[in-house]
């Protein structure tokens, strides 16, 4: 590896001082923040005895914004609203929390917690959000995006087939992000810090002109206009922090100009996007190296290095985007998944655990627990032991981390990947997603053995797909076989739902500025996924080994089901009812796979639901495994809630026995552990966890914990 130091130039010319006393590489010339952080990052093998405390103006700060604002949000549910202002990157006057102890500055809007309306995403939920949040719809933007502006949601129901509509308004298919910003997409928002917004845009017009020769095509032509509105979003950001008071152009000088530069990015992301998932990336190693410079030279201290993590956490907890009830019911609040991924192994063996992973956590104990950022740890059993011990303590204190298998994600998706989300990888700024929601799986098991009538109203919902007939015990391999031809139904009208959404997504309700931090040629997935996992596996394995007898009412619909005799239930380490889980997923991908994806994309799937359990759950019928009617789903590839019998080794265990390349997309597996379960002290508790995260993240493990 090169420890050349940089001087004032490069092959391209001049070099700013910008780059003194970082080692130089590839990096220097072309776009490649991975090398700048595998060249210059400082792996820390030590434990957390460093770290400071919050200093007394990170303090002033967090209590201004607890008294002044979140204590009256939590009265409300939404403080208040612009009803005037579609939102964009420079829409807004700088706002603050208080301008004499701001050390990161930067709101989404002109005052903390204030929303903004998004509608070019659909104008009938922004509308919807404002209603309820008591104001007043401003009659002119009415005007405009019902008569003058077509919006995604517009353009998505002008499209939609009628069995999309029906599969839809049966909840077979849920959550669809046809009105609502889709996210899932992670700008490499730590360009802007290490390169100034300048050489972006220079890339940006010449990557488009690079094309300007060739003959016109759909694609020719889209590839210019999105590079077009890339540039126009990089000049805005530009703009906006100029009205701060920053010069962005060029790359950060210091720790303090990385971490602000790198914040103005992602704060470009959400003043212009609400997307379900808004993700800010891998940046502990990156920031670090900023640190680390910075502590040699003697410009900062450790408190300051902590009070700016701090800082730009406490910003990410206040982010804040306008939704509806209904939406917040289906995500069981009010999320948007700002998740920062950290630690992990590099492709050469080093681990990337950084002191500024440590000051990630420590921002838990400053600042207190929090589900925002969402933290996910990049979990090995070869981390260092003082980072793991850590880890397990603020877990164990303040339940605000998520782990996840980095042995699994670094094969797949590389050494600088970051999760979107709960669980989807992609190599940052390499690589987007066009997020899928779910199927959901279960259901449609019901609507198998009901020949496509939906088991809470009757109605048909799918026709020509006889169901079961008699009322005698059912018959495993009938089941299946019928199984399979009404996934073949499902899979296909739901990939062709998700065509259309995001064809035109792209087309009215593009992420510029977070585009604008990817490469000009990126790799596309599409982010299917299933929910209702456990159900389908447990049913299926009741009616295999035991005997179950369905029940119909008046109309000849199966309502529900008697169950006679053991079963094997999933998640007890059971190959049994295990292996039919894995063959559910696996022939569901398989389904996936051979539907044709809007701009060829690489087809994926998750197994998750982690938030929207209650709703699935409301919208679906009873089941042979003894699941009743209306009930909540279990989250995720989790057992079904009380089947686990077992132990929580043993439901990690199953999940690992599900094939990670069928869900590429990520794997869910959700567990609650009191501390006095793990121990009577907290040295015991610690010791605990970390063996109990070793254990389950066996070698063939793929979930996210």
């Amino acid at each position: 590896m090169t420890t050349e130091v940089t001087s004032s130039t490069t092959a391209e010319g001049t070099r700013t001082d910008a780059w003194e006393g970082f080692a130089t590489g590839p990096w220097t010339e072309d776009i490649d923040v991975r090398d700048f952080i595998q060249r210059n990052y400082t792996p820390y093998d030590g434990d957390s005895s460093f770290l400071a405390g919050a200093t007394d103006k990170t303090l002033r700060l967090w209590n201004t914004l607890e008294e002044k604002y979140l204590k009256e949000e939590r009265k409300v549910r939404i403080l208040d609203v612009d009803t005037h202002t579609p939102s964009d990157i420079d829409a807004f006057a700088p706002g603050y929390i208080s301008e004499d102890d701001d050390v990161i500055v930067g709101l989404q809007t002109d005052s903390p917690l204030k929303r903004a309306m998004m509608p070019n995403g659909g104008w009938r939920m922004v509308a919807q959000a404002i209603k309820e949040a008591g104001k007043e719809v401003d009659p002119e933007v009415a005007k405009i995006f019902t008569r003058y502006r077509k919006t995604h949601n517009d353009a998505v129901f002008d499209i939609y087939t009628p069995r999309i509509r029906a599969a839809r308004s049966s909840h077979i298919i849920t959550g669809l992000p046809d009105a609502y910003g889709r996210g899932r997409i992670i700008g490499d928002y730590r360009r802007v810090a290490l390169y100034g917004v300048d050489r972006l845009i220079e890339l940006k017009e010449i990557a488009k002109d690079k094309v300007a020769d060739q003959p016109f095509s759909e694609h020719w032509a889209r590839y210019r206009e999105e590079h077009s509105e890339q540039i126009k979003a990089l000049k805005k950001l530009k703009k906006m922090a100029a009205d701060y008071g920053f010069d962005i152009s060029g790359p950060a000088k210091n720790a303090h100009e990385a971490v602000q530069w790198t914040y103005f990015a992602y704060l470009a992301s959400v003043k212009s996007q609400d997307g379900a998932a808004m993700s800010i990336g891998r940046l502990s190693a990156f920031l670090d190296c900023f640190f680390e410079r910075d502590l040699k030279a003697g410009v900062i201290d450790e408190a300051r290095a902590q009070e700016l993590i701090d800082n730009i956490v406490m910003k990410l907890r206040i982010t804040r985007f306008l939704r509806t009830t209904d939406y917040d019911q289906i995500f069981s609040g009010d999320p948007y998944w700002a998740t920062w991924s950290d630690a992990g192994f590099s492709d050469d063996n080093r681990h990337m655990v950084t002191k500024t992973s440590f000051r990630l956590l420590q921002t838990l104990v400053n600042l207190g627990p929090a589900p925002e950022p969402n933290i996910t740890i990049f979990w090995d059993e070869k981390l260092p032991k003082g980072y793991k011990d850590f880890c397990a303590y603020i877990s164990i204190t303040t339940s605000s981390i998520q782990y996840e298998a980095d042995e699994q994600i670094r094969e797949h998706w590389g050494d600088d990947a970051a999760i979107a989300c709960c669980v989807s990888p992609m190599r940052v700024g390499k690589q987007m997603q066009f997020f899928g929601a779910r199927v959901n799986s279960a259901k449609a098991l019901l609507y198998a053995i009901n020949g496509g009538r939906d088991e809470m109203t009757g109605k048909q919902v799918v026709t020509g797909l006889p169901g079961i007939e008699g009322d005698g015990p059912l018959d495993f391999d009938e089941v299946w076989d019928k199984y399979e031809k009404m996934l073949d139904w499902v899979v296909a009208t739901y990939v062709e739902a998700l065509n259309i959404i995001h064809m035109c997504h792209d087309r009215y309700a593009y992420e510029a500025i977070e585009m604008a931090l990817h490469d000009s040629d990126i790799v596309r997935t599409m982010g299917c996924g299933i929910a209702g996992l456990s159900i389908v596996a447990d049913s299926l394995s009741a009616i295999k080994y035991a005997k179950v007898t369905p029940v119909r009412d008046e109309t000849g619909l199966v309502v529900d089901y008697v169950t006679e005799g053991d079963f094997p239930i999933y998640g007890n380490d059971d190959d049994r009812a295990d292996d039919i889980a894995a063959t559910v997923v696996h022939t569901i991908m398989s389904k996936i796979k051979a539907q044709p994806m809007y701009r060829d994309a690489i087809p994926t799937q998750s197994v998750l639901t982690i938030t929207s359990n209650v709703v699935y759950g409301k919208a679906t019928g009873s089941f042979p495994s003894g699941h009743k009617k209306g009930t909540p789903f279990s989250p995720g590839a989790n057992p079904e809630n009380g089947m686990d019998t077992h132990g929580m080794v043993a439901s990690m265990l199953s999940v690992g026995k599900l094939d990670y390349n069928d869900a590429l997309d990520g794997i869910s597996l959700t567990n609650t552990i009191t501390p006095q379960g793990l121990g009577r002290t907290l040295d015991e508790r610690v010791s605990n966890l970390v063996g109990i995260l070793d254990a389950g993240f066996v070698p063939d493990d793929c979930a996210e914990v």
